[in-house]
């Protein structure tokens, strides 16, 4: 009987969903549930596929060295660092992802986050707490300009919501091209020029060797100091160092920041202490329809490794040698 992990630390009920729709789905599978490492070390060793977010497997420093048997790996999210970059990642092992499916929840966060710090929301919420009565004048996001960097699904789904709210959309990616809702899409050699006209900056691009810490210094000091940062992509593409003293040096106003190169974030990191910065617990994709947006692929990706027909699957981001 084929056997399935899921890896998830996740709220208890939210991880169950997974659980029950895949078993009534496929009765035929034995389905092992873990959020506890040690747990999951002893059920890897027998499991054929694993469901998990690459993230997850960072945080909880899970080897695959001991997935002897394991032929599948389906990640809960696009990103898969934390999977395809572990060297005990044998090459029979198919790596799929959820790619396509965080368009709605991933732009509303970028959303939030850019309300959120232009109306000071945060400075709403410390009044409350001491019952003092303070106003300030909101800045608009009608008529600023955001500039996102990266152009993918997500992308697409946030640069029509920034239009409707009269924003003018700037795009950055490697390869330039029209995309419905940006006013003008530059070339990453682009990014330094057009960086000091941004009123918001989107971090929506793909962690890799080639995007660490890309935001670093040189871009803290070519921002606007009325602009603001929002990351909902990866921590590691910040220089989280360079981040902070730029804060300190008030270069930018603040940031929205909902990932981070270390995580969960310490509690003695110098982030925690800004006002003006906003701190999310990697919450951008996770809503209450996510087992409903991921479940039609997960079903398929399942039907198709039960019929030996892995190049079927869908989002095939690292096929088996």
């Amino acid at each position: 009987m084929p056997r399935l992990l899921i890896l998830l630390t996740l709220p208890p009920d939210v991880t169950e969903q997974y659980r029950l729709r895949l078993g009534k789905a496929f009765p035929e599978i034995a389905i092992d549930v873990s959020a506890d490492k040690e747990k999951a070390e002893r059920a890897i060793k027998a499991a054929d596929m694993l469901l998990t977010f690459g993230q997850m497997l960072k945080n909880l420093k899970f080897d695959l060295k001991d997935a002897a048997n394991l032929k599948w790996i389906q990640a809960l999210g696009t990103g898969l660092d934390g999977i395809t970059d572990q060297p005990s990642l044998r090459p029979s092992v198919t790596v799929t992802s959820l790619h396509g499916v965080h368009g709605a929840p991933v732009s509303e966060a970028a959303l939030a986050g850019m309300l959120a710090l232009s109306r000071d929301i945060p400075r709403f919420v410390r009044q409350a707490e001491t019952q003092t009565w303070g106003r300030w004048p909101a800045k608009l996001l009608h008529e600023k300009t955001v500039g996102i960097l990266g152009i993918g699904v997500i992308a697409e789904a946030l640069a029509p919501k920034c239009k409707a709210l009269g924003m003018n959309v700037v795009g950055f990616t490697s390869k330039p091209r029209n995309v419905a809702g940006f006013d003008h899409v530059h070339g990453m050699d682009a990014f330094l020029r057009v960086l000091p006209e941004l009123d918001y900056l989107v971090l929506l691009t793909p962690y890799s060797a080639a995007t660490h810490h890309m935001i670093d210094a040189k871009v803290f000091v070519a921002m606007k100091p009325t602009s603001y940062l929002i990351n909902v992509a990866r921590g590691g593409i910040v220089d989280e160092d360079a981040m902070v003293e730029a804060l300190r040096q008030k270069r930018f106003a603040g940031a929205a920041l909902d990932v981070f190169e270390h995580e969960p974030l310490p509690a003695d990191h110098p982030l925690w202490s800004f006002p003006n910065v906003i701190i999310s617990t990697h919450q951008g994709g996770f809503c209450d329809t996510y087992v409903d947006l991921a479940m039609p692929i997960l079903m398929h990706n399942m039907r198709c490794f039960l019929k030996g027909d892995l190049k079927g699957m869908m989002n095939v981001a690292r096929p088996a040698a």
